[in-house]
């Protein structure tokens, strides 16, 4: 095990400016050279205080402007319209790239990644979908699946 410096946040490791323990291998292969880490040495560690004070003002700004991205989705309505069949099933189904398709119509860029829907809709109906905004910050978006005419 070796000890980095997050230079981001890192789902299921840390975030920011925190001090881990790795294995070599991860540190090596994924997070050194993608520039999420830094090995821990002696100038590194007189930069973790400035880093995470930089990374708190980052992290605020950042979770500002998501929770106000989340409060725009959590009033959007989207619609999609699809085929159906005489007993009112799709034919095929809404999928989180459709939903990111419908939003990026409405001026609001979300990453399909970003939404978290379980499995595809494959119904008529209205649906909450959550988004993932920001870590912490989660919205939800109302879809309706409605038949094309």
């Amino acid at each position: 095990m070796i000890e980095i410096i997050l230079k981001e946040p890192v789902e299921h490791l840390g975030n920011r400016g925190d001090i881990v323990k790795v294995a070599p291998g991860y540190a090596r292969n994924y997070l050194l050279p993608r520039g999420l880490a830094l090995q821990v040495t002696a100038g590194n560690r007189r930069q973790i205080d400035h880093m995470k004070k930089v990374a708190a003002i980052k992290e605020a700004e950042e979770r500002a402007a998501a929770e106000a991205l989340a409060a725009r989705l959590s009033g959007v309505v989207c619609i999609i319209a699809r085929k159906v069949g005489e007993t009112d099933t799709l034919y095929g189904s809404v999928t989180a790239a459709d939903i990111a398709e419908v939003l990026a119509a409405q001026k609001i860029e979300i990453d399909k990644r970003r939404i978290q829907l379980p499995e595809p809709i494959k119904a008529l109906g209205d649906f909450a979908v959550p988004v993932k905004v920001h870590s912490g910050v989660v919205a939800e978006v109302k879809v309706q699946v409605v038949k094309a005419e």
